[in-house]
This record gives structure tokens, C-alpha cells and sequence, in this order.
């Protein structure tokens, strides 16, 4: 198993492969660059499994990296390694793509690294990281990667009708899709949808998309209905808060 550091760091690069050599037995080459175009040369030269690669140079962004290569050459698996902003972590995150956040730990990248191997040659990369470099590009998230089966998922903001807790997993229903099983928690999407205005939370276990809004109806206790006529609980609590909410829709 080969693998890849591209990082303008020499401290990070020596670091990175140190941990590698005491944490990762399965790895037998590790190769690095100091910049994205000697990078670029070694991953045509080497052609290693995995790319850890730094998104903070000078220059090219790491992310440019895949501008040198056509989609069906990027054959290996990608881990980014940064001190970036939280809304670059949180980008991450919703485009399902992997990394580590600077200082590394050995447990994190032993752990990054198995999950790279298993991915390997199953995964959808070039999708993954042509929806990360749009989020990171845009002003404004518009998508959320759903890890299924066979990938990832992308799904529009727009298509996104509610979400339901399944103990750690999440039921997304959509518009486009039908209703897709995830294994992560409802907490998760909590978190990354936190700045989006038309999600709102009227209970523990629901996450909801107000522009599916169907109907509120007042008799046990109170609930609502989407437009998927799925109907969802209102929290003692959060039945004021709603009601004088959607006065404002």
C-alpha cells in the first residue's frame, strides 16, 4: 500500500509520517511533496492508494489538485489534513470526504487510513470532490452528501423534506429520492443544516424542511403534517415557538 503527503510543512510531512509508520503496518511506501505540482508529478509517477493532502498552500489550494487529472484517473483515495476554517470542516462533512484536523493524533490517522483501504476502488471520489470544491467555492452550501450503500448520495437543500431519528441512524425522506436510511445520527445533520433558515427542529427525533409544510393540526396534542403526509410530533415546548413561527411563512 502506497501512500502520499502532499504538505507545505516539512514539520507536518515528517509528523504525518511518522504516525504512519508506528500506526499504519498495512502501508509499505510513504512518498511526500512539499508542493501541489511536485504532487502531482509523484502521484503519476508512484501511483499510490492514498493522498494525504494538505488544503492550506502556497500557490494552488489543495483542492486544485484534481484539476491536473481527467476523472477517470483519480483512482486514489484522498484524506485532507488542515487547520482550515469551520466552515470548510463542516463542508467536508456534508460532501462525505475525509479528514483530519491539524495537530494529527495516531489513533485518527490509523483510524483514516482503514477507512480509506475499505473505500478503495468502491467509493464515488471524483463526485465527492467536485461537490467539495463547488461548497468550498460557493457562498452557500445548496447540497448534502448521504453515504449509501453503493456511495454517496448528493441531495439538493431544496429536496430535502424532513428527517427522522432511528436511534444512530436517519430516515431522510425527499422529493426526488423517496425516504434513504443513513447511518449517522440525526444530531449530525442537526449540526451541518444549522445554517440553513428552512430547517427547523419541533422535536427530538425531527428535523423538518418548512418549506414542506403541509398542515398543522390541533387535536392530540398537536402535529403536523408535511407534504409527503408524513406526520411529525411538536414538543410541548416548541408548540408556541412553531405556531408564532409560521405565522411569518
Amino acid at each position: 500500500m502506497k501512500v502520499l503527503i502532499i504538505d507545505d510543512e516539512e514539520k507536518s510531512r515528517k509528523l504525518l509520517k511518522l504516525l504512519l509508520e508506528e500506526n499504519c503496518p498495512r502501508i509499505s511506501e510513504i512518498s511526500s511533496a512539499g508542493n501541489l505540482q511536485e504532487g502531482v508529478r509523484l502521484i503519476n509517477e508512484i501511483e499510490p492508494e492514498i493522498v494525504f493532502l494538505d488544503i492550506e498552500m502556497p500557490g494552488y489550494s489543495g483542492i486544485q489538485l484534481f484539476e491536473f487529472f481527467a476523472p477517470e484517473q483519480i483512482k486514489f483515495q484522498v484524506i485532507f489534513t488542515t487547520a482550515y476554517s469551520e466552515y470548510a470542516v463542516k463542508a467536508f462533512k456534508l460532501n462525505a470526504v475525509d479528514y483530519l484536523l491539524k495537530p494529527l493524533r495516531d489513533e485518527q490517522v490509523a483510524a483514516a487510513v482503514d477507512k480509506a483501504i475499505d473505500e478503495l476502488g468502491k467509493s464515488q471520489i471524483n463526485e465527492r470532490l467536485t461537490e467539495l470544491r463547488n461548497t468550498l467555492q460557493a457562498s452557500k452550501v445548496k447540497k448534502i452528501g448521504l453515504p449509501v450503500s453503493n456511495g454517496v448520495l448528493f441531495v439538493k437543500f431544496e429536496d430535502l423534506i424532513l428527517l427522522e431519528a432511528d436511534r444512530m441512524y436517519t430516515k431522510v425522506y425527499t422529493s426526488s429520492n423517496g425516504e434513504i436510511l443513513v447511518s449517522k445520527p440525526l444530531k449530525f445533520f442537526v449540526d451541518m443544516l444549522s445554517e440553513a433558515t428552512e430547517f427547523y427542529k419541533p422535536h427530538r427525533s425531527y428535523l423538518i424542511n418548512l418549506k414542506f409544510l403541509k398542515q398543522y393540526v390541533s387535536s392530540d396534542g398537536g402535529y403536523i403534517v408535511m407534504e409527503n403526509d408524513k406526520a411529525v410530533s411538536i414538543s410541548k415546548d416548541k408548540k408556541d415557538e412553531f405556531l408564532q413561527l409560521m405565522q411569518g411563512v
